[in-house]
């Protein structure tokens, strides 16, 4: 099936930086929680993302990386997930997050 642009112009995809990571015990599948700074217009965000293979909370603090702010909120073992949090699978499946090379404005739109 082919996207068309007006449906990818749907997805809002901003950059922000996490501010807090805890690890997230209580979900069916090893994760962590996040608290990503998206900038002055949309504020701080939470996020339930399965990184634990490659990331520690304290590796993640201060790091950019690009979510979809307009998706519905999901509850996660009672956490309420507002942002999904983007990454590709590497060769075992495990995430690694997709990230701007440079430093960029929080909130920055993915066009």
């Amino acid at each position: 099936m082919n996207a068309t642009l007006e449906a990818f112009e749907q997805v809002d995809i901003r950059v922000g930086t996490v501010i807090e990571a805890k690890p997230f015990p209580e979900a069916r599948k090893p994760s962590l929680q996040l608290w990503i700074d998206f900038g002055p217009e949309i504020g701080v965000k939470q996020s339930s993302a399965q990184l634990t293979v490659h990331y520690t909370p304290d590796r993640l603090i201060g790091r950019q990386v690009l979510g979809v702010v307009n998706f519905p909120p999901r509850r996660i073992a009672g956490f309420k997930s507002e942002v999904l949090t983007l990454g590709v699978p590497d060769e075992e499946g495990a995430v690694v997050l997709i990230r701007p090379d440079f430093t960029v404005p929080n909130g920055g739109k993915l066009f």
